[in-house]
């Protein structure tokens, strides 16, 4: 019986109730941080299994303004979480499994079982661009293979590019890439293209273009000194394979939005990316910013300029509260 008066007796630790969490610490995450924790607010980041966001994957990054001869984008994100604790941020590393909205604000449990309150969330999860799932895609990522030809395709001036993909936003880019390479090669795996028609006559009228048809990069070529030198290309009718030469390739086939656990509770266009209002959900007091719900620009830039809007939006809906 002794037990149970003991067990009777003990106060289990609350859940602790946060002014701010940060869900993600890409460009975006770190912007709002520094925006939050400038305002006394003690934000809590919470990064999730791709550290740094898409810019952990892109090497120069050339067009954010204050770096006259670019910057890593490791080191830019990096630089932006150091700036981030100088004002007082918090970072810690685990993964947000479920999300529930409650009378004092929102409640997140993670991965390790922990469970966090909040009153205000900002949801900066981005979304992770899809890949070919090449064994060799990992050892050129940042070396020659690219998800955006905005950010990159300076790089390539006067020289020969592939882009995989069928859809407007291939076709977009593969144009876009005709501004620097002398030549832009798409590779489609059908026999006609996804893109609109208008999309596909201005790349087809485009006297750098050519396409190949019924086809799928199977290897990409190339060593660490050079970095891509050219793809293997599978024919998936005949099963015949071909070497392409090329000095970049760029993979157009859509981006992942990071927002499982919030569908049902967050409203959501059908890729999943979130809908917002000047970065306000529709749940009051969660807010989100980077490409986690920016289906059009996807720039480190845009990424900070809505980080730094929801962290305003955060701090203007915390005040309303008191």
């Amino acid at each position: 019986m002794k037990w149970k008066s003991i067990i009777k007796d003990y106060t289990f630790p609350l859940v602790s109730m946060e002014n701010v969490i940060i869900l993600g610490n890409g460009i975006a995450g770190v912007t709002a941080a520094i925006y939050n924790a400038r305002a006394e607010l003690k934000p809590l980041v919470i990064s999730g299994p791709e550290e740094g966001g898409q810019l952990s994957l892109t090497t120069d990054v050339e067009n954010f303004p204050g770096f006259p001869e670019g910057v890593q984008g490791p080191e830019l994100v990096m630089k932006g979480k150091q700036q981030a604790e100088r004002f007082g941020a918090r970072f810690e590393t685990n993964i947000a499994t479920s999300f529930k909205k409650i009378s004092e604000g929102i409640e997140l449990e993670f991965q390790d079982g922990k469970k966090l309150q909040t009153k205000a969330l900002i949801i900066t999860t981005g979304a992770s661009a899809r890949w070919l799932g090449l064994e060799s895609e990992k050892k050129f990522m940042g070396r020659g293979v690219s998800t955006c030809a905005t950010c990159d395709g300076a790089f390539y001036k006067g020289r020969e590019v592939v882009i995989v993909g069928g859809g407007d936003s291939a076709m977009e880019e593969a144009i876009f890439l005709t501004k620097f390479a002398d030549k832009v090669t798409v590779i489609h795996r059908r026999d006609e293209l996804r893109a609109s028609k208008i999309m596909q006559n201005k790349f087809f009228d485009n006297p750098k273009t050519d396409i190949i048809w019924d086809s799928q990069i199977v290897e990409y070529l190339g060593d660490e000194k050079k970095g891509v030198t050219g793809v293997k290309v599978k024919n998936v009718k005949t099963g015949d394979v071909t070497e392409v030469s090329c000095h970049g390739v760029f993979l157009a086939i859509g981006h992942i939005p990071n927002t499982k656990i919030f569908k049902g509770h967050l409203n959501m266009d059908e890729q999943g990316y979130l809908i917002t209002e000047n970065t306000k959900t529709n749940i009051p007091g969660v807010f989100a910013g980077g490409d986690v719900q920016d289906t059009k620009y996807r720039q480190a830039i845009t990424a900070a300029g809505s980080g730094c809007m929801a962290a305003m939006e955060a701090e203007r809906y915390l005040q309303s509260l008191e």
